[in-house]
């Protein structure tokens, strides 16, 4: 059960937390650009012993503030009783920064160099040789892609911008973790706007799923 719901908007900062059924509480510091998946994969899985705080999903523009940012929610997980603490990051672009921290720390962290590839499996992710040139959207970026992707780049104010960010890249690729018809169309349109061939592949939660669910076997001992 959530008592304090978490806002997948542009400035996500939050926490949850879900009734424990007897298991030792896991506080999960996650992107906040993955809030909204790591709560559904916790509902579907029974996972009651998740407990989670959410950073800026606007950090997915700015990766330099997410090694610091997470050491500083850590550290306030501990402070306020937080036992076990997990990471919901990948890699994220901070360029190894955030594993300094995490091993410095002794926390762990998700598998991966960032989202698209643990949802869609960073074993397969790594597979495959035709994503080179490739832009990814998750659901998140589908829904926030003006506030993410556009804003950010300013071809708001600049689109004749598009063709040096983008002229490399060949497609648009939309991950999807829930079937919804109108993310698709978001994210035709986005690819339309990117001047992208259009390619929709369904992952669902793929390595997220997995690794949040072994979070309910009790932590050894090293």
């Amino acid at each position: 059960m959530i008592e304090n719901s978490v806002n997948d908007g542009d400035d996500v900062v939050g926490s949850a937390s879900l009734q424990r059924g007897g298991r030792q509480k896991v506080h999960v510091i996650a992107c906040g650009a993955i809030a909204r998946e790591i709560l559904a994969v916790a509902r579907m899985n029974g996972l009651d012993h998740i407990e989670l705080t959410c950073l800026p999903a606007i950090w997915h523009a700015t990766p330099e503030k997410i090694a610091p940012g997470v050491e500083q929610a850590i550290a306030e997980a501990r402070a306020a009783g937080a036992a076990r603490v997990f990471v919901a990051y990948a890699d994220c672009g901070t360029g190894g920064l955030l594993d300094l921290v995490l091993a410095r720390e002794g926390v762990e962290r998700l598998s991966g160099p960032h989202c698209y590839s643990f949802f869609s499996g960073n074993e397969a992710f790594a597979a495959r040789e035709d994503d080179v040139t490739t832009f990814f959207l998750t659901d998140f970026l589908a829904r926030q892609f003006e506030a993410f992707v556009i804003e950010p780049l300013g071809l708001d104010r600049h689109p004749e911008l598009r063709d040096i960010y983008f002229g490399n890249y060949e497609k648009l690729v939309y991950l999807s973790q829930q079937e919804d018809t109108e993310l698709q169309v978001k994210a035709r349109e986005a690819a339309a706007r990117l001047g992208l061939a259009y390619e929709y592949r369904f992952t669902g939660y793929g390595d997220l799923e997995h690794e949040l669910k072994a979070l309910a076997a009790p932590k050894t001992a090293d």
